[in-house]
């Protein structure tokens, strides 16, 4: 049985933001995924950014570098 495990997650006011964060983080190398915006979670446009809880440095440096717009960041433990 897979064990949970705290994951960054970055929710966004529009899909345009996060296919925004998509194309960075595809261009740039950095790790994570695009998923629904978990239950625990009401939020924006209903896609987030989903990351280990390890790469958030690399994840927040690229929002910021890349003046990627953001509705908000959260800790949360998930599969």
């Amino acid at each position: 049985m897979r064990q949970k495990s705290k994951k960054l997650v970055i929710t966004f006011d529009s899909t345009a933001d996060a296919m925004a964060m998509e194309c960075s983080a595809q261009s740039n190398g950095i790790p994570g995924r695009i998923i629904p915006v978990p239950s625990e979670i009401s939020a924006g446009c209903g896609m987030s950014w989903c990351a280990d809880e390890c790469d958030a440095p690399r994840v927040l440096s690229d929002v910021e570098n890349h003046a990627i717009a953001y509705l908000g960041i959260h800790y949360l433990m998930m599969y």
